[in-house]
């Protein structure tokens, strides 16, 4: 099984999907993951969109086999195959210009016919050959394909699968236009099948927007005499409205979503499930190594996936509700340093991380739910509503008479809370509410008694309780 993404942008979460289904894959069955950078497209492929890749592929935990394969650097063996091609009068030189091409596309259009080359250079005479030389034309190399081939084969996810010669559009452009003495660069459909056949690629797990490559590459894979792959071919991945996810959906780069704060086994985990079913009596949560055991393509869907971030969101509280407090800080505390903030005690920004865990859902979510500990919170409207109610400002006054400095156990605090509601002749609900307001400056937040001891030992619970009487 390969992986063969484009570094043409950052990885995307389709290409994640596929790569989370191809490690799957090849896991269950004790075989190879192997991972090929397909760099031809020379003007969009840029290094750090590479290293974003392999990034993004080692923080999910899909570590492959081997080294990467460079596509770039086969390029010699790419044309070594066109040249076989050339030989055996399976391709051949094609002297249309982009402007006869364009026409050929608009008659097409004005005709209401579906575009496809019309193969009129396929079998030039030496002499016509030599005049669109002396011209000074350059030339592309096309794939000769018979409109009459019928190309089948067994999809692993789709079944029995069968397409005509007559539509896939004409002979194929298998190199780019150059001097008629040179071949110029090759392009997709004929690299990957050299290379797939160069690295003994046995299974070809990919989304079904590349069907129609895959009749076309069937064709190469015969005409070039090497052994075909099996297919598997991914439903895509949908928006909630039932289109491709875009861009225009928001989050669709594997970095945006560690970004905002999901970690890699929630996203992996969801991703297996955009498409897949586990077998009854699995539960959705699940890891890598757990759904590599039971992963088959029996149990991939044909219809499209659509992106559920209710489910992702679920997933990703889950795994961060099982993270011990040492885990959670080192998670957050990267992103803690980010806003400026710093605590030298080890052990209270752990019962902190403790404190703030069970009502993470993104980490995201522990940058706004620590603020309060970190940096002295404005008082909500309704905070200042509730330090104007009956009894409110009493029973602050009267917690803060018994108060003392330092550290606080929890058995003396309730104690203090005890005294003070009795001095002030008020509920203990009174107290508590107002103690909230006071501390964290709004009426909603974590364990108020926790909030309350940690706050307790800089002075910082006093120095709120003071400001807001």
């Amino acid at each position: 099984m390969r992986l063969a993404p484009s570094p043409t942008g950052t990885l995307h979460i389709g290409t994640a999907r596929t790569a989370v289904f191809n490690w799957l894959f090849a896991r269950h069955h004790g075989g190879q993951f192997l991972l090929r950078i397909e760099d031809t497209d020379k003007e969009r492929s840029k290094p750090e969109y590479t290293a974003n890749i392999l990034e993004g592929l080692q923080w999910l935990g899909l570590h492959w086999d081997g080294e990467p394969v460079i596509q770039s650097a086969r390029i010699d063996s790419h044309r070594s195959a066109i040249q076989q091609l050339l030989d055996s009068g399976k391709a051949y030189r094609c002297y249309a210009s982009e402007a006869e091409l364009t026409e050929m596309r608009e008659r097409q259009a004005a005709e209401n016919r579906a575009p496809r080359y019309d193969n009129r250079h396929r079998d030039l005479s030496a002499e016509q050959e030599q005049a669109f030389i002396a011209e000074g034309r350059e030339a592309t190399i096309r794939f000769r394909i018979d409109d009459d081939a019928v190309i089948t084969w067994t999809d692993l996810v789709r079944g029995e699968m069968r397409w005509s010669g007559s539509d896939l559009g004409g002979d194929m452009v298998i190199a780019r236009r150059a001097p008629a003495d040179q071949i110029g660069d090759p392009l997709y459909n004929l690299v990957v099948v050299v290379d797939d056949a160069t690295m003994a690629i046995t299974h070809v797990i990919r989304g079904e927007d590349h069907i129609a490559n895959t009749a076309k590459q069937l064709l190469l894979y015969a005409a070039l005499g090497a052994p075909e792959p099996e297919f598997a071919h991914t439903p895509l991945i949908l928006n909630k409205e039932g289109k491709k996810l875009s861009k225009r959906d928001g989050v669709t780069s594997v970095s945006d979503f560690r970004d905002q704060g999901y970690t890699a086994e929630a996203l992996a985990n969801y991703m297996t499930l955009l498409g897949w079913s586990p077998p009854e009596g699995m539960e959705e949560r699940f890891s890598l190594s757990e759904a590599a055991e039971v992963f088959g393509f029996d149990r991939v869907n044909k219809a499209g996936a659509r992106f559920d971030w209710d489910k992702l969101n679920w997933l990703n509280s889950q795994v961060l509700h099982e993270r011990s407090p040492e885990q959670l800080l080192e998670d957050l505390q990267p992103l803690w340093s980010a806003q400026g903030w710093s605590a030298t005690d080890s052990s209270w920004l752990l019962e902190l991380c403790e404190l703030l865990g069970p009502s993470l859902v993104t980490l995201q979510d522990g940058i706004a739910q620590a603020r309060p500990f970190f940096e002295r919170p404005e008082l909500s409207e309704a905070a200042l509503q509730q330090l104007d109610q009956e009894g409110a400002r009493p029973a602050l006054q009267a917690l803060l008479q018994h108060l003392p400095s330092g550290h606080l156990s929890a058995e003396a605090a309730q104690e203090l809370l005890g005294k003070a509601v009795a001095d002030a002749g008020v509920k203990k609900g009174v107290l508590m509410k107002t103690l909230r307001a006071a501390l964290l400056g709004s009426l909603q937040g974590p364990d108020l008694l926790t909030t309350w001891l940690l706050l307790q030992p800089s002075g910082e619970a006093r120095s709120r309780i003071e400001r807001s009487l």
